[in-house]
């Protein structure tokens, strides 16, 4: 199937481009999501009229990411959990807790923007996250986490 991208797709393409996806792929989550349209005539000349609305959209997207990113810059996030002695902890440090951490210092981050490449934090200690506020945002975050004192 062809759709016509309304946002920047990662590994997919930019605003306006044309592109051959699956159909599931395009059904179940580009649509719906309001990143893609199919691409008919129709819709591409719609497109075409709006596209320097899109652009500018896009851009302030950009614009506030960047800025969201320059402020989480070199920050460390610490958080407290239940830890045994030999430093593992009860349980693991996820997204989640990373976003809502975030959260509390001020920064508006979804838990889908937090990247964890070798899976959930399971050890007391630093560890490098990465927060990708846009798709050509990305920040790297010192996550601490320490052993929770009751």
């Amino acid at each position: 199937m062809q759709v016509i991208l309304l946002d920047k797709v990662g590994k997919l393409g930019d605003l306006g481009d044309v592109v051959k996806v699956k159909e599931g792929y395009a059904r179940n989550f580009l649509i719906p999501s309001k990143l893609a349209r199919r691409a008919t005539e129709a819709a591409i000349k719609e497109f075409e009229g709006r596209r320097a609305d899109l652009e500018k959209a896009a851009a302030a997207k950009l614009a506030a990411a960047q800025a969201l990113g320059e402020q989480m810059t070199g920050k460390t996030v610490r958080i407290a959990q239940k830890a045994g002695v030999d430093g593992r902890l009860f349980g693991s440090v996820t997204n989640a807790d990373v976003a809502e951490a975030l959260g509390k210092m001020g920064l508006t981050v979804q838990k889908s923007q937090v990247r964890m490449p070798s899976g959930p934090l399971k050890t007391v200690g630093e560890h490098p996250v990465q927060v990708a506020a846009h798709t050509d945002v990305l920040v790297e975050v010192t996550v601490h986490v320490v052993p929770q004192s009751d």
